[in-house]
């Protein structure tokens, strides 16, 4: 074979390779950040659903205490964040977050509270339900966002 053969057949499979290389890690790049993308805008989702689902939990928890007439509507509206945290949220942050509509239901069946007993709830912390929830979806926006414990 020819030197000048040899010698272009080199720089052909040179460029070859070099195209190659370049094409895969433009689109391993381009995955990537496609990634990235979506992750964060479902970790934006979830933020956004979990403060709807705190504030509406909260208000509806402080009328299960002063009242014994179940707001029905408010109630389902819950039971929707919770169905939408099923396709969004670890199983964990769920379980929390039906535990809190129970605890509800559960605090429309008590008696009312008076205001110098939610202030007695108040100081003895058992007037927040939502902590073990917030703890939850910390800890899975934590995991997320550093990936899985080495």
């Amino acid at each position: 074979m020819d030197a000048t053969v040899v010698t272009a057949l080199a720089a052909i499979t040179g460029a070859a390779i070099g195209a190659f290389t370049s094409l895969v890690t433009s689109w391993l790049t381009q995955r990537a950040q496609l990634r990235a993308r979506r992750l964060e805008q479902n970790q934006l989702r979830r933020q956004d659903l979990y403060k709807e689902f705190i504030k509406d939990a909260a208000k509806l928890y402080i009328h299960a205490l002063q009242s014994d007439k179940a707001d029905v509507c408010a109630l389902m509206e819950l039971y929707a964040d919770v169905s939408r945290m099923r396709t969004l949220s670890s199983a964990n942050v769920v379980d929390r977050a039906d535990q809190i509509v129970k605890k509800i239901i559960n605090t429309y069946l008590e008696p009312n509270k008076t205001f110098p007993e939610l202030r007695e709830m108040a100081d003895s912390g058992l007037i927040d339900p939502l902590r073990d929830f917030s703890d939850a979806c910390r800890v899975e926006s934590e995991r997320l966002h550093f990936g899985p414990p080495v």
